[in-house]
């Protein structure tokens, strides 16, 4: 089978990049450093506008935990019936219950005003008590697919829950595979896994523009992220991605 990849956009370049390098489909967000939040209707509106692939974002009101007040779940409403004004091909949603859980009522509200969008249900599913039981959980949403790092930070380090999950979906709902996922690492996690969908950002840093930079002053202060760096998806890791991807199914 064919293997479906996913690239994971924070900017319109990327987008563009993502369709150059023959991605799937995109799923398109802002504050990646966050996790992911929801993009800006302008981002969103020129995205479409560029790439013709599908074209997924991500309704998250803010970064943090997937417990939202009942004002943000009116935001993700909203921001889901501007996705579908704007000709989105699906959208990217999670809520959790404060035990844990996945919200079965808040998400299955969310897919049915989505409708005839597709719908992904992201890595809140690795924020849950249970894999097993939210496996079910989503699946009675109607969300069409789970992205997942397997319950821990990365998917290669999740592998063997990701492929149990593959095992126990057994075709009714897609697992996605998630997080870390690069070239040097596609075929290992296509062979342990089991998945035919991978997710990954394919990206890397170039320097800014920027001539003066002071060195008295940081806006970012995270340890590891270049402070005049711009992170964008690059066409040729997802070529290369797609590439060993085809030479380890063949």
């Amino acid at each position: 089978m064919k293997i479906t990849l996913e690239i994971c956009a924070a900017s319109v370049a990327s987008c563009i990049a993502a369709q150059e390098g023959g991605a799937d489909r995109i799923e398109l967000c802002d504050n990646l450093l966050e996790g992911g939040t929801t993009p800006s209707y302008a981002t969103i509106s020129l995205a479409r506008e560029k790439v013709n692939i599908a074209l997924y974002p991500i309704i998250r009101p803010r970064g943090g935990d997937f417990l939202y007040s009942d004002l943000e779940f009116e935001t993700m409403k909203r921001d889901i019936a501007i996705c579908k004004q704007l000709g989105c091909d699906g959208v990217v949603i999670g809520i959790l219950t404060p035990d844990g859980k996945v919200d079965i009522g808040r998400n299955k509200t969310l897919v049915a005003l989505a409708w005839p969008m597709g719908v992904t249900f992201h890595r809140a599913f690795d924020m849950t008590d249970d894999p097993m039981q939210a496996l079910e959980d989503v699946i009675a949403t109607g969300c069409e697919r789970i992205l997942t790092s397997g319950h821990r930070n990365t998917a290669i380090e999740g592998a063997s829950l990701i492929a149990e999950l593959v095992q126990k979906a057994d075709g009714r709902i897609t697992i996605m595979a998630g997080s870390g996922v690069r070239s040097t690492n596609i075929a290992e996690l296509i062979s342990t896994t089991g998945a035919q969908e991978f997710h990954t950002t394919a990206k890397a840093y170039s320097d800014s523009g920027m001539v003066y930079r002071n060195p008295n002053v940081s806006m970012g202060g995270i340890p590891g992220v270049p402070e005049y760096g711009i992170s964008q998806t690059q066409a040729a890791e997802v070529k290369l991605i797609l590439s060993i991807a085809g030479e380890t199914n063949n």
